[in-house]
Parts: structure tokens; sequence; C-alpha cells
């Protein structure tokens, strides 16, 4: 007689994952865990990193990992039968200046309240005021004459080749109704990638931005530890000086999520203070925050060491800078205001202690 799992059947999803990256293609691990059908679908400019995968067995080469053989890889040219089709959840995997292209794509053939999944991290500045980019994929798409729109962001410390791999790993769904997160919980959560809910979407977006900018002040901590020492003594004893970033980093980003209508408490959890350990203590924005502590003006730094190289942190701070310098009292940020101006300005990082 044939059994039939229930439970697994009933929740069982079409997942398109629109971005080709690490985030969007390690994302999908999990999604395949709990018997989804899943679809990782490249964009316009990642025809090469498909076939790529394609040709190498499902070897993604910026993870350095294949991803299982029942995940579907397709070209751009392919997404939009595939969204004319039954879609089930639509996942944002491309990068925050890949926000309006992205809903460019999706709108034709968007379903009232269909799911959209935010991987994205980032902020923007709408006529002249600073938004979530759910807020921005809302109003574009209302533009477009979408007037109900269901949107959930996933935040985080989670590394994209520790959740290809299987690490344990936590995150948080954010989404005005909490009923719509516990949904999302059952679809994507594994034994290795565990996910708590919120209805707090603005603080865990607000929060999952800003931590790029002060995961590069923490970086910085071995050049500002103490700048008469030697480079072998600050690299050995630095953590002194980082802790007490890492300290006032939290102080600054509980101040600023509530500034812009986010919860504080949300700052102290996953999207927050964890996702600040995991971009501090190694990445990109890390990276370029020791060599702007080291004394590298940041133009110099992005063009010697880090070229072709995407830092977010950087990317936020030209992006919100002006902004967010406009808005608020640099008394009350100065870590904020130091690094807005080491980038917006291209001058040296200095922190008045």
């Amino acid at each position: 007689m044939l059994k039939i799992n229930i439970k697994k059947y009933s929740i069982m999803k079409k997942i398109i994952i629109i971005g080709a990256g690490a985030m969007g293609s390690a994302f999908a691990v999990p999604c395949l865990e709990n018997q989804n059908e899943v679809t990782l679908v490249g964009t316009h400019l990642e025809d090469d990193l498909i076939n790529n995968i394609k040709s190498n067995n499902n070897l993604h080469p910026a993870l350095n990992i294949k991803l299982p053989a029942k995940l579907k890889v397709e070209k751009f040219e392919k997404l939009q039968s595939i969204l004319e089709g039954e879609v089930d959840i639509i996942v944002a995997g491309v990068s925050s200046v890949g926000i309006e292209w992205f809903v460019n794509q999706i709108s034709e053939n968007y379903k009232k309240n269909t799911p959209i999944i935010l991987l994205t991290k980032g902020l923007a500045i709408e006529d002249n005021e600073l938004i979530t980019l759910s807020d921005k994929i809302k109003k574009l798409l209302k533009e477009k004459g979408h007037g109900e729109v269901n949107i959930s962001a996933i935040k985080g410390p989670c590394l994209a080749a520790g959740l290809a791999y299987k690490m344990r790993t936590g995150t948080v769904i954010a989404n005005p109704d909490i009923k719509e997160t516990e949904k999302l919980k059952k679809i994507i959560s594994t034994n290795y990638y565990s996910t708590e809910v919120s209805d707090d979407l603005t603080g865990i977006e607000l929060s999952g931005a800003i931590k790029n900018i002060y995961s590069m002040l923490i970086g910085a901590s071995e050049g500002l530890s103490n700048s008469k020492a030697p480079k072998e003594i600050q690299s050995k004893y630095y953590l002194n000086t980082s802790a007490s970033l890492i300290h006032r980093s939290i102080s600054e980003m509980v101040e600023f999520v509530s500034f812009y209508g986010g919860r504080a408490d949300t700052v102290y959890g996953l999207a927050g203070l964890g996702d600040l350990y995991v971009s501090a203590i190694g990445g990109r924005n890390s990276l370029m925050g020791k060599y702007l502590g080291e004394g590298y003006l940041y133009k110099e730094a992005k063009e010697k060491f880090m070229k072709n190289i995407t830092v977010e942190g950087a990317q936020l701070a030209l992006e919100i800078g002006p902004k967010i310098l406009q808005d608020l009292n640099s008394k009350h940020f100065p870590l904020m205001f130091s690094m807005l101006n080491t980038i917006c300005e291209n001058k040296k990082l200095e922190i008045q202690w």
C-alpha cells in the first residue's frame, strides 16, 4: 500500500531564488532539505556563472561546494516563463543595487500576496527619506499596480559558505504579520538552519544593514589601538580596543534603529549583535576597516587592495551617508559619523575617544 508523508507533502512549496550569488545559492540548501522544489535563477549578469555551475555538476565557484543535484539551475532567459507558472515563494538574492531590477522582473507576473523573502541587506533613500529595502519593493510594486504585497526579510549571522556546508546557523524571519513568519519557518527550517521569528521588520532590516558600517570600524581596531605602538604589538594586543568598539557600536545601533522606527531589543538579537559579530571577525567589511585603521584613505584602499570586491558597508555609507549626516546628532553617533566622513569624504579615519 502506498504511503505518503502527509506532513512533508503539505508544506512542500515551489520556491524561486533570483540571484545566483553565494547567499542566494546557499539558501537553496535548507530549502531543498525540506523537500521543496527549488529553482535558482541567475540575473542577466550571471549567465557565465550559471554556465559554470551547470557544466561542473552544480559546483558553485564562490562557495566551492556542489549544490544538491535536485536543485534546478537556470539562466535569466528562463525567468519569466518560470514566474508565469505556479510559484509559492519568490526569494530576492540580488545585491542592494539590484532591487529595482528585481522588482521589474517579478512585477508582470506577481500574484497578489505571494510571499517574497528578502535576503538582501541594505537601505535606500527615496524622496529624501531613509527607507528599508522591503519598503522600497512595496513602493515600486505599488507603482506597477500591485496593492497587496507580502514581504518578509531573513537576517542574522549567516555566512553563505557555512550554510552551504550545513553548519549550525541561526537567523530571524521578520514580517509585520507574525503568522506569516511562522509559516515560512516551517517551510525553510532544518536541524542545522534554525529560524526565530519577529514582527519588527523595520528593526531587522535596519540592524542587518548598518552592522556592515560598524563592522568596518571594529575591523580597524588594530590600527586604532595605539598609533605609536609597533604593528607587531598592535596585532597582538588590540582586543581591548576591539571590545570597546563593539560596546560603543551596539549602543549606537540601538539608538539608530530606535530613531528610524525599529525596536531596541531587535539590535540585541541575531540581526544586530549576532550579525555584527560574524562580520567583525572576518569578511570584506572588516578587511576594509583594517586598511582604514592602518591609515589608508578609502579610495586608496579600494583601488589598491579591494578593487573588484564589493564592500557592502562602504556602499551603504555612500548611499545613506548624506541623509544620516543631515538627520542625526553627531554627539549621539560619533562612530557612525567618523566612518561616514571617512568613506563619503575620503578622509583619514579618526575617532574622538
